[in-house]
């Protein structure tokens, strides 16, 4: 059993947010390999299915952001999973918007969802799939950043992202993250220069 995790918050009013891009990740996945249907189970939604003959449960932790790890640790006590068993996908503000980058283990970098899984039984050796969201230049804005929408100029490269993390999630499933991460890369080549600042765009 592989434990895919989305991190972000639930309810209507924060699913645009750039902090739910890795709720966003793990619904497409689940579209894509024809997973069940969602259900409530260890403080989550979570839909089962398989990948490239890999079980894999996808989950998206309904605690908020910041009690994740609560969530994850009751799905990784029950399923008896460690580190390496676990994936999570989610917002990344020091990656530039479109890029992509595989990770194990680490600090958490600020990120609140992270440091709740960090402190939990899981520990910080599970996979981490960071998507770029960029950063608002000042830090004193961050907050307000990662939980507002993407902005509509953000749409092209977010969309190619998360169709590319679905399409090469068979490398994924059979542990091979440098590779997944070369060809995350290879279909969805990030943008050039921040397509909010080239649109003259603001937030959403």
């Amino acid at each position: 059993m592989l434990l895919f995790v989305g991190l972000g918050n639930p309810g209507a009013k924060y699913a645009g947010n750039r902090h739910n891009i890795g709720f966003m990740a793990v619904d497409a996945l689940a579209r894509a390999y024809n997973f069940g249907p969602w259900r409530k189970k260890f403080q989550s939604e979570v839909a089962e299915g398989q990948i490239d003959g890999a079980r894999v449960l996808l989950m998206k932790p309904q605690t908020y952001m910041n009690e994740s790890g609560r969530a994850v640790g009751e799905a990784a006590h029950f399923y008896k999973l460690s580190g390496p068993d676990i994936v999570v996908f989610y917002d990344e503000i020091d990656l530039a918007p479109g890029r992509f980058r595989m990770k194990t283990g680490g600090g958490a970098a600020g990120h609140n969802g992270i440091r709740s899984m960090i402190a939990s039984p899981v520990g910080e050796r599970f996979r981490r799939a960071r998507l770029g969201v960029g950063h608002p230049g000042d830090a004193g804005l961050v907050h307000h950043y990662v939980l507002s929408d993407f902005h509509k100029a953000d749409a092209d490269w977010l969309d190619k992202l998360i169709d590319a993390c679905v399409r090469a999630a068979p490398m994924l499933a059979r542990g091979e993250d440098e590779k997944y991460q070369g060809e995350v890369m290879r279909l969805a080549p990030a943008p050039k220069a921040d397509p909010r600042k080239a649109t003259g765009g603001g937030e959403a």
